[in-house]
């Protein structure tokens, strides 16, 4: 009895002291009615995860500070916000998120957040559903792994920016004519790039159903392990499929995402016979010397790994 009432003790004591961080940060940020970061004279911008904040940056510019909560590699599905998140977050001019069941704790913490302004990038689309397995009927959340509805996100961008920084407004209309236009040649690129590979070779394997949208723009077909990474247990059922389904699709190479471990993927190449051809980004960026640092340098990664997965023959010296 005395450890369990000491754990309660402590549990409680925690719980106290991150009241009471969010309270001093209220506190600051309301002192003479000034809000907390007019000091660097930036809104600060918090977004749940470093893709968002990648393209916020974009469309920001100078005028905006713009972070993201979780860090990279992170696995965001099931992120656990620190006491520090909360903090920051309490101070934040606007919190950013994807939706579509994406970040599972995005609506605690922004509660906890307080009275932020809270903007969901993926409202007004029309999501594809995943299809099979325990999530079917739900919205597969990647929809920014499609230029084109990348570009949606971008507007929303420009119209939460617009709300917390009004005389930014022609700078903002600016970067994200800019940035549109680069995705809109990120589309053309990846279009041509998909278009060189064998119809009969069009199967994208990967650990995780995060490629629906990409598969769904240029025409390609699409099998994982899972549906979502917060739901990562392997069955030896899901693994079978797999493995049945590359043997009869004869798929020369599989893939599977850098947030999450590639062991169960490894088997499964093991078993079926095909090529493991690398690691995809999906939900996280790459360190600035990786190779993907940025949204538009992820996708080529990914796409320049499916080509030559599936389409080894035109790399032959």
């Amino acid at each position: 009895m005395p450890r369990i009432m000491s754990k309660v003790s402590s549990i409680t004591t925690l719980i106290s002291k991150i009241f009471i961080l969010i309270l001093l940060s209220s506190c600051t940020a309301t002192e003479n009615n000034q809000p907390s970061n007019l000091g660097n004279r930036k809104p600060l911008v918090l977004t749940t995860f470093t893709v968002l904040a990648d393209m916020a940056t974009n469309v920001a510019g100078d005028r905006l500070f713009v972070e993201s909560v979780t860090k990279l590699g992170a696995e965001i599905h099931g992120y656990q916000p620190t006491p520090s998140d909360l903090v920051k977050a309490s101070k934040a001019d606007l919190i950013i998120e994807n939706g579509l069941g994406l970040e599972l704790w995005a609506r605690k913490f922004t509660a906890a957040a307080g009275n932020v302004p809270t903007i969901v990038l993926s409202d007004g689309m029309t999501p594809l559903l995943i299809e099979s397995d325990a999530y079917k009927g739900k919205p597969n959340p990647h929809a920014w792994m499609s230029p084109e509805r990348a570009i949606k996100y971008v507007d929303n961008l420009v119209e939460a920016f617009i709300n917390i920084d009004p005389a930014g407004k022609e700078v903002f209309l600016n970067n994200a004519s800019n940035y549109k236009a680069k995705l809109k040649e990120l589309d053309s690129e990846l279009r041509a790039t998909l278009s060189s590979i064998p119809e009969t070779r069009r199967v994208l394997v990967s650990c995780e159903g995060a490629f629906s949208y990409l598969t769904n723009d240029y025409g390609m077909e699409e099998a994982y392990l899972w549906p979502v990474n917060a739901e990562s247990q392997v069955t030896p059922k899901r693994m079978l499929n797999l493995i049945n389904k590359i043997k009869e699709r004869k798929i020369p190479t599989i893939f599977c995402e850098s947030t999450v471990s590639s062991k169960a993927q490894l088997e499964v190449a093991k078993a079926s016979g095909a090529t493991f051809g690398g690691i995809f980004y999906v939900d996280s960026l790459s360190a600035p010397d990786g190779p993907a640092p940025t949204l538009l340098e992820l996708q080529r990664h990914n796409v320049e790994l499916i080509r030559k997965g599936l389409a080894p023959e035109f790399f032959k010296q």
